[in-house]
């Protein structure tokens, strides 16, 4: 095969993929934005019926909004094609519920899109710095010249030394420049995003293997010993058999050490916390970097699920096959060899007897299932009829006691207290000036929801709100503080 062959195969091998097959159709960008919207950055499991209800939204209002590439289909429908797809995988949570989450191949083309949507320069100082110190660590660590390792060492040691004394002695410091700076959290937002396909990539594998060893035990095309020997064997160097997972070894290694996690939320914290980081970041972004922990630590706990859920199928299997079927063969063989040693005591050596490989079946015309049962026929309890006469009387105020939050009248009151007629600095100081019919606990939520109408926000504080039930009775309860505008500088709006 020529050059050129070999890499047009190559090349349609890649198209060939998942992560590419979905990239090229013409509906594309909806089933991206589907997915971006519904699973996040952090591919949370969602519940089938949840998944199949969010995506018919989502669909009407890209219809709405005049997208023609549009799929068609149910939920339902449409989420079966995408697993197909190989983007969508179904499985079970640990409460045995089922629950969709996206396959390595949608991330990696949620994270080509997410790149190519991010600005970012081809070419800057900082990549050629990070690409020049990658390749200088890389070889400390991989130069197998002892004398080489010491020189790039002791350089190395010399140019920080230099620097330090050279902060330490007062010298200016160089400050970043903005171009840097976008630069350098470009690039650690794209290292950033590739976490969840890389940990999804590690669960299929897990997942695969899993596979991989039921289909061996149901096969049975080798001695039973045998099988268990070898799927123990990998099992227990599942870890370091595959590259998958001699990866995953590494990065767990590395987060076990709580001083390099302390370390890495310090440093991320700084580096948000830089002058520039305000006008380059938004606020997604920010967010993004602030759950760098929190997002590794998720990926680690699904493949270590995953890599749970293969030990446990080993275990299930050879106990239930050892338990089971060896133990009904070795007693059949038993049986075999007492009816035998009954039948040589009567007979020749020479004696032939047909043996049937196989009983010969019972000719039953009809099992019955299920006996009568004279409890079924027992006449339920006649349901007798009450007397109208014998309820308690009951006041249209004492319903209403007993109702739900009156809306009309709290309203009101809100709006006198941002006219300044009823003048009170928080929700809970408002509620201490109504009348007893107004201080109901069931009243409390009903300022709430006038307050969360309007789009106001609570603080970190509380305060309390005494209210006095229907009998008199008082209760205090503990509610986020949640002050009133200022009429004065933001005019309250009724939406």
């Amino acid at each position: 095969m020529s050059e050129i062959a070999g890499e047009l195969a190559r090349v349609k091998g890649a198209f060939a993929q998942p992560t590419l097959t979905l990239l090229h159709q013409r509906q594309a960008p909806v089933v991206i934005t589907i997915f971006r919207s519904a699973f996040g950055r952090n591919n949370k499991p969602i519940p089938t019926a949840r998944l199949h209800a969010q995506v018919e939204e989502h669909l009407a209002e890209i219809r709405a909004a005049g997208e023609p590439e549009v799929p068609t289909g149910t939920g339902r429908d449409l989420c079966h094609r995408w697993m197909r797809g190989q983007w969508l995988v179904r499985s079970l949570d640990e409460t045995g519920q089922e629950v969709y989450t996206l396959t390595s191949y949608a991330q990696q083309a949620l994270e080509l899109v997410k790149n190519l949507a991010r600005d970012r320069a081809t070419l800057s100082e900082h990549r050629i710095a990070t690409i020049l110190g990658t390749v200088r660590r890389f070889n400390s660590e991989a130069n197998p010249d002892r004398t080489a390792r010491v020189t790039i060492l002791n350089t190395e040691i010399a140019r920080l030394q230099a620097e330090r004394d050279r902060l330490v002695d007062g010298a200016e410091m160089v400050s970043a420049t903005e171009d840097f700076m976008l630069e350098g959290f470009t690039e650690l937002l794209s290292l950033i995003s590739a976490l969840p396909s890389d940990f999804a990539r590690v669960e299929e594998r897990f997942a695969q293997i899993r596979s991989e060893i039921l289909a061996a035990f149901r096969a049975e095309d080798r001695p039973a010993g045998d099988v268990i020997d070898d799927y123990l064997a990998r099992a227990d160097a599942l870890m370091t058999a595959t590259h998958e997972g001699r990866a995953f070894e590494g990065a767990f290694a590395l987060l076990r050490d709580d001083a390099l996690v302390t370390q890495l939320r310090e440093d991320l914290t700084a580096l948000l916390e830089h002058p520039l980081a305000d006008s380059i970041l938004g606020e997604s972004d920010r967010a993004e970097l602030r759950g760098t922990v929190r997002l590794v630590r998720e990926g680690l706990d699904r493949v270590l699920a995953q890599r749970s859920r293969v030990t446990a199928t080993l275990k299930e299997y050879i106990v239930s096959h050892d338990a089971a079927r060896d133990r009904e063969l070795e007693q059949t063989l038993r049986q075999v060899e007492s009816e035998l040693m009954t039948w040589m005591a009567t007979t020749g050596p020479r004696a032939v007897h047909d043996v049937a490989l196989l009983p010969a079946r019972a000719g039953i015309e009809h099992l019955r299932e299920r006996f009568y049962d004279p409890a079924d026929d027992v006449l339920p309890e006649r349901i007798t009829r009450a007397d109208p006469a014998d309820a308690p009387p009951v006041s249209l105020a004492e319903l209403m006691a007993q109702g739900g939050p009156q809306l009309a009248a709290l309203r009101q009151r809100l709006d006198d207290a941002l006219a300044d007629l009823v003048p009170a600095a928080s929700l809970g100081e408002l509620f201490d000036r109504l009348e007893p019919s107004l201080r109901r606990p069931v009243e409390i939520f009903g300022l709430l929801h006038l307050a969360a109408d309007r789009g106001w926000v609570s603080e970190d504080a509380v305060e309390q709100f005494t209210a006095v039930r229907h009998d008199g009775t008082r209760r205090t309860f503990a509610v986020p503080r949640l002050p009133l505008p200022d009429p004065d500088l933001a005019p309250a709006t009724r939406e």
